[in-house]
C-alpha cells in the first residue's frame, strides 16, 4: 500500500511538471506570434463568429489576443503553484526522513542497550554505531546523512542506554517477579492459617459445648445421687440387720448432705 501511494505520488509529481513546462511553452509561443501579427510579419488568426444579426468581422484578431492573455496569466499564476507543490514535497521527505531517523535511531539504541558498542571515546562512539548502521540489512537504502544523524543521537543517549540496559531491566524483572512469588506464597500461608484457625476455633467451640453438656450431666447425677442418699440412710436406719459397726461408713455419708 506505501509503494503504491508513493508510486502515485511520483506520477501526480511528473504529470504536473509536464503540465507546468507545456503552459510556458504555449504561453511563450502565443506571446511571440501575437506580437509577430501585431507587427505585420504573421498573419491574424481568421475566424468568422457572428452575435446575433449583425456579424462580427475578423474576430480572430480578439480570440487570438484573448488566448494570449489566458496564457500569460496562467504561465504567471503557475510559480506560485509549483512552489505550493515544492512544499508539499519537502514536507513529505521531512516526514519521510524522520520516520527513517526514527528507525535508525530505535536500532543503534537497542544495540547500545544490549552492550553491543564498547567505545568510550565521543568519535570512536559515533564511528562505531554508524559502522553498525551501515551494515544492517533494513537500513541499506537510507541516506548516509540519515545514518550519521542517527549515530549521533544514540551516541548522546549512550547514558540512558546504560541506565536501562537489558541487562538492568531483566534482573529488575526477575526480581519483581521473584517479589511477586513469595508475596502470593505468602498470601497462601495466610489463607491456610485462616482455614486452620477457623477449624480450631469450630473444634474448640465444639469441645466447650461437649464440656458443658458433660458437666451438666454430672451436675444432675451427682443432684439425684445426694438426693437418693438420704432415702438409703433411712432405710438404713429402719433395717436393724444392717446396724453393724461395718456400715458406719454408710451413715457417715449422709451428714455432708445436711451439710450442704
Amino acid at each position: 500500500m506505501a509503494t503504491l501511494h508513493s508510486i502515485t505520488l511520483h506520477l501526480q509529481n511528473a504529470f504536473m511538471r509536464a503540465t507546468f513546462a507545456l503552459i510556458i511553452a504555449l504561453a511563450a509561443g502565443a506571446v511571440i506570434a501575437t506580437g509577430l501579427s501585431a507587427a505585420g510579419v504573421l498573419p491574424w488568426l481568421s475566424l468568422q463568429a457572428g452575435f446575433g444579426p449583425a456579424g462580427v468581422v475578423d474576430a480572430g484578431i480578439y480570440v487570438q489576443v484573448g488566448l494570449t492573455a489566458l496564457a500569460l496569466m496562467l504561465a504567471f499564476y503557475l510559480p506560485s503553484s509549483a512552489r505550493m507543490m515544492a512544499l508539499e514535497n519537502a514536507h513529505r521527505r521531512f516526514a519521510m526522513n524522520m520516520q527513517d531517523v526514527t528507525q535508525a535511531y530505535h536500532l543503534a539504541h537497542a544495540a547500545d542497550r544490549s552492550g553491543l558498542f564498547q567505545t568510550s571515546s565521543e568519535f570512536d562512539a559515533v564511528k562505531e554505531r554508524l559502522s553498525f548502521l551501515r551494515e544492517h540489512p533494513d537500513l541499506q537504502s537510507l541516506e548516509p546523512e540519515i545514518l550519521e544523524l542517527a549515530a549521533q543521537m544514540s551516541q548522546v543517549s549512550q547514558e540512558l542506554a546504560d541506565t536501562y540496559g537489558d541487562d538492568k531491566v531483566n534482573r529488575a524483572r526477575n526480581f519483581l517477579q521473584q517479589r511477586q512469588q513469595e508475596v502470593e506464597q505468602f498470601q497462601q500461608r495466610i489463607e491456610d492459617a485462616q482455614t486452620i484457625q477457623h477449624e480450631l476455633r469450630q473444634w474448640t467451640r465444639d469441645i466447650e459445648i461437649e464440656e458443658s453438656i458433660a458437666k451438666s450431666q454430672l451436675a444432675r447425677l451427682r443432684d439425684e445421687l445426694f438426693d437418693l442418699l438420704p432415702e438409703l440412710s433411712t432405710h438404713l436406719h429402719s433395717t436393724p440387720e444392717l446396724a453393724h459397726p461395718s456400715n458406719a461408713s454408710i451413715y457417715a455419708m449422709t451428714p455432708p448432705r445436711a451439710a450442704e
